[in-house]
């Protein structure tokens, strides 16, 4: 090969690379970091507490009779399967731990035919409240920021927030955050 001729093949090689090169570089995407955990707005927790809704029986059922107890407040709604799935287990929980100042509240964004109906055929030890569609504006600001079910959060006896939880929640999480909640901070 004449050396016009390595010159040019060294040049379509060198050109070649440049332009790969230049293609893998130029579509990199970044890597986004990782979601900062959600964290409730400031008022949240106290607009929660500050909500009466009423029970199966349509009694109005306000959350703040069980300040100065954690509070696990569960929004759910009956065509949730995960939802369905994680409360006989929140049920136990709260046989288990209501002496120890611990109260399970669910809060379904479904019709009380449809709670009533469900409770029927999975009864629960704990209150079942009927709210709506609006309550996951709450849920948002408390943060859930994707307004999926289930979504559980976990206040301390003096209102403030220990945890929270988007999506179902494993029995040894559950019991750790509340034992964690339960202890003066």
């Amino acid at each position: 090969m004449s050396r016009a001729g390595r010159l040019a093949l060294l040049i379509v090689a060198a050109s070649t690379l440049a332009a790969g090169a230049g293609y893998y570089f130029g579509n990199l995407r970044q890597v986004a970091p990782p979601p900062i955990e959600a964290v409730p707005t400031a008022n949240a927790a106290a607009r929660l507490l500050s909500l009466t809704l009423p029970d199966l029986e349509g009694k109005p059922q306000a959350l703040s009779q069980w300040k100065g107890k954690v509070l696990v407040v569960n929004f759910w709604a009956t065509w949730c399967p995960p939802c369905k799935e994680e409360m006989p287990e929140f049920s136990r929980l709260n046989k288990e731990f209501s002496p120890n100042g611990v109260q399970f509240v669910g809060i379904s964004i479904d019709t009380a035919e449809k709670v009533l109906a469900f409770s029927k055929e999975t009864p629960v030890s704990y209150p079942l409240l009927i709210s709506n569609l609006d309550s996951l504006d709450l849920a948002s600001d408390l943060g859930n920021r994707a307004k999926g079910l289930p979504f559980t959060i976990i206040l301390r006896p003096d209102g403030s927030p220990q945890q929270v939880k988007l999506g179902k929640f494993a029995t040894p999480d559950l019991e750790k955050a509340i034992r964690s909640a339960s202890q003066p901070h």
